[in-house]
């Protein structure tokens, strides 16, 4: 005959893992944050921004942030840019154009 399972042990054994992939990922999130240097920013900027992230549907902004993403963790850039150089990059990702020698696309 077998043995019965212990449905009340596998269950809280399930919960207590539940628990530790949560905390794991929100340190996992903190570090990225401290890793990018957002954590220069203060709590309702980051909300803001990740809420605009969130809302985002146009997928050519996505592709850009998810290159972008990859290119940080493949250590291409690990140090932030500077808000200017962020802006230029981000116009021009979006206009499809390089930037001028300005720092600004589309400027001569």
């Amino acid at each position: 005959m077998r043995k019965p399972r212990d449905y009340d042990a596998e269950l809280k054994a399930l919960e207590l893992k539940t628990k530790e992939l949560k905390t794991r990922k929100v340190q996992q999130l903190g570090a990225l944050v401290v890793a990018t240097g957002a954590d220069a920013f203060s709590a309702e900027e980051l909300a803001g921004a990740l809420i605009v992230l969130a809302e985002t549907t146009d997928t050519a902004k996505r592709e850009a942030w998810s290159k972008r993403g990859a290119a940080f963790f493949q250590g291409r850039s690990r140090k932030p840019a500077k808000a200017t150089d962020r802006d230029a990059k981000s116009a021009a990702a979006l206009s499809g154009g390089a930037p001028s020698a300005t720092g600004r696309p589309g400027a001569a």
